[in-house]
C-alpha cells in the first residue's frame, strides 16, 4: 500500500541549538513521509522542542501545553511529541501535567524519533524515553539541517558541557561534553555550501573546548580548516567561556579571512564574590584582560555578551560592578535576564535570594544602560558603507517598499529596499551605505561612489 504524506508542526523555544535541533527533526521525518505545516491545525504531528535554561522557558512549554488540550480533544488521532530540555528534564511528569502528551523524548533520543513515532501509532499508548548515552548523542549530523535563513546555516560542532555552573542544568539534561570529528563537520558544512549556505555558525555549549576531550584538532585549527572551504564567505560560532579562551582562538580573528569580527562571550556578572558563587572560574580583571587582547588582536571586534540579574548573594555593591563592568567594555549587545532556580542546579539548594522586585529594578537599569551604548555603536555606523550577506526580503508593512535584510560582519541586522524591482540578492554580500540607526537595527541603502567602507574585518577605508 502506497504512504501518503502526513503534516508535522514544530514548535521551537529557546536557542540557536534548539533551532538547530528542529530542522534535524525535520529531516528525520522525511522518511516517514512528514511534510512541514506552519500551523497546529494542519498537522498530523506537532513537535514541541523545548527549552529549560530559565523558568520563564519551562513555564511558556506548559502554557503551550495547555492550548494543544482543546486540539486534541477535537482529533484524538493527532500524535503530541515533546522533546528537548524540558523533556529530558521532566520526563514522565509531563504525562501528569499533559495526559494526552504521547511521546516524550530527551536530548539523546532525536536519532530515535522516527522509531518513538512508529512504536507510539502501533501500540496506541504514551511513550517516554529520556535515556543519555554515552558521547554524542544519536545520529548526530541531522538530515536536511539549517538555521538563521538558507543563506545561513548552524553546524553543531560537540554538545553537552563539562563546566557545571551553579546557575545551569545543561550538563543534566544535555549530557557531558562530547565533539564531532572535524571530518564529519567538513562534510556536513560543504554539503551545505554546495545547497547554498554562504555563512555557517558552528553551535556547542562551550566551542572553546572543542576536541581536548577526544584528542582531536583544536577550535582554533577547526576554524582554519573551515576557512578553506570554497564557496564559504563567512564563519560565525557560538557560545564561548571565557576560562577557555586561547591565544590561538584569539589570532584567529587575526588570520581567519572569513571569521567574522564578532565574539558573543559571556560574562553573566561583573563581581568576583558573584562569580565565585557561580562557579565561573575567572575574575572580573581576568574577563577584561581577555577583551584586552581580542581587542589587540582585531581592534573593531564587536563583543556581546550574558548577564544573570539577582543571582543568590547578588549585593547592591555587586550589581554596581556589573554595570561598572558594562560601561568600561561598551557591549555591542546583551541578553540579560533574572535569575530563576532551575531543578537539579546547585543554586537551586543556596540561601540569600534576592527579592524578585529587586530584580526586576536592577534588569531595568542594566538594559537601560546598554541600550544607550548600543545606540551609540549604530549611530556611529551611519554613514559608513557595511558589507551584508543579503538573507532575506520582507514587506516592511503594508502600504511599504519591500526591504532586503542582511548582517553586517559584527553581526548587526540592516534593511535595505532593492534597487531594482525583483533583483534577487539573497546569498550576495552587498555593499549598503548606513543612514538611519535604531535600538536593534540599522537602515540602509546602496552607496554612491564618495561613501566611506569597512572591509572585511570592520576597517574603515574610502570606497
Amino acid at each position: 500500500m502506497q504512504m501518503t504524506d502526513q503534516h508535522v508542526y514544530i514548535r521551537t523555544f529557546g536557542c540557536q541549538m534548539n533551532a538547530y535541533d528542529s530542522r534535524r527533526i525535520a529531516g528525520l521525518l522525511q522518511p516517514l513521509r512528514y511534510r512541514c505545516v506552519e500551523s497546529e491545525d494542519d498537522a498530523d504531528l506537532i513537535v514541541i522542542n523545548t527549552c529549560a535554561i530559565r523558568a520563564k522557558a519551562e513555564q511558556k512549554v506548559y502554557s503551550y501545553l495547555g492550548r494543544l488540550a482543546r486540539l486534541k480533544k477535537q482529533r484524538p488521532g493527532l500524535v503530541i511529541a515533546v522533546g528537548g530540555c524540558v523533556a529530558q528534564q521532566e520526563g514522565r511528569r509531563i504525562l501528569s501535567r499533559a495526559p494526552y502528551v504521547d511521546l516524550v523524548f530527551g536530548t539523546h533520543a532525536v536519532g530515535r524519533l522516527a522509531d518513538l513515532l512508529v512504536r507510539v501509532r502501533r501500540d496506541q499508548k504514551p511513550l517516554v524515553d529520556v535515556a543519555l548515552s554515552n558521547g554524542l548523542p544519536d545520529d548526530c549530523r541531522p538530515s536536511g539541517n539549517g538555521g538563521v535563513s538558507e543563506v545561513s546555516r548552524f553546524v553543531t560542532i560537540m554538545q553537552g558541557c563539562d563546566n557545571f555552573c551553579a546557575y545551569c542544568v545543561v550538563p543534566y539534561v544535555r549530557g557531558r561534553e562530547a565533539s564531532r570529528h572535524p571530518e564529519a563537520i567538513m562534510a556536513e558544512t560543504k554539503a551545505l555550501v554546495a545547497q547554498g549556505a554562504r555563512e555557517v555558525v558552528l553551535l556547542g555549549q562551550n566551542v572553546n573546548s572543542y576536541g581536548q576531550k577526544e584528542k582531536l584538532c583544536t577550535f582554533a585549527e577547526l576554524l582554519a580548516r573551515v576557512n578553506q572551504i570554497d564557496g564559504l564567505e563567512r564563519i560565525r560560532f557560538t557560545t564561548s567561556h571565557p576560562k577557555d579562551l586561547s591565544d590561538d582562538l584569539i589570532r584567529a580573528f587575526a588570520t581567519v579571512d572569513k571569521l567574522c569580527p564578532h565574539i558573543h562571550l559571556p560574562v553573566q556578572s561583573g563581581a568576583d564574590p558573584v562569580l565565585a558563587r557561580m562557579n565561573r572560574r575567572y575574575t572580573h580583571r581576568q574577563y577584561m584582560e581577555r577583551i584586552d587582547r581580542l581587542r589587540q588582536a582585531c581592534p573593531h571586534i564587536a563583543v556581546s555578551t550574558d548577564f544573570i540579574v539577582g543571582f543568590p548573594g547578588e549585593s547592591d555593591a555587586d550589581f554596581d560592578q556589573t554595570l561598572e563592568l558594562i560601561a568600561t567594555v561598551g557591549f555591542t549587545s546583551v541578553f540579560a535576564f533574572v535569575y530563576s532556580d532551575r531543578p537539579q542546579a546547585p543554586a537551586a539548594g543556596f540561601g540569600d535570594k534576592v527579592d524578585e522586585t529587586v530584580k526586576g529594578r536592577r534588569l531595568e537599569r542594566l538594559l537601560a544602560l546598554q541600550e544607550g551604548i548600543t545606540r551609540g555603536h549604530h549611530q556611529r555606523l551611519v554613514g559608513s558603507v557595511q558589507d551584508l550577506l543579503v538573507e532575506d526580503i520582507h514587506q516592511s508593512g503594508p502600504l511599504s517598499r519591500p526591504q532586503w535584510s542582511g548582517r553586517t560582519p559584527t553581526n548587526i541586522i540592516v534593511h535595505f529596499p532593492p534597487a531594482v524591482p525583483d533583483e534577487d540578492l539573497k546569498g550576495r554580500v552587498m555593499a549598503v551605505t548606513i543612514r538611519q540607526a535604531f535600538a536593534h537595527c540599522l537602515r540602509g541603502e546602496l552607496p554612491s561612489a564618495t561613501d566611506t567602507a569597512l572591509d572585511a574585518k570592520g576597517v574603515c577605508h574610502a570606497a
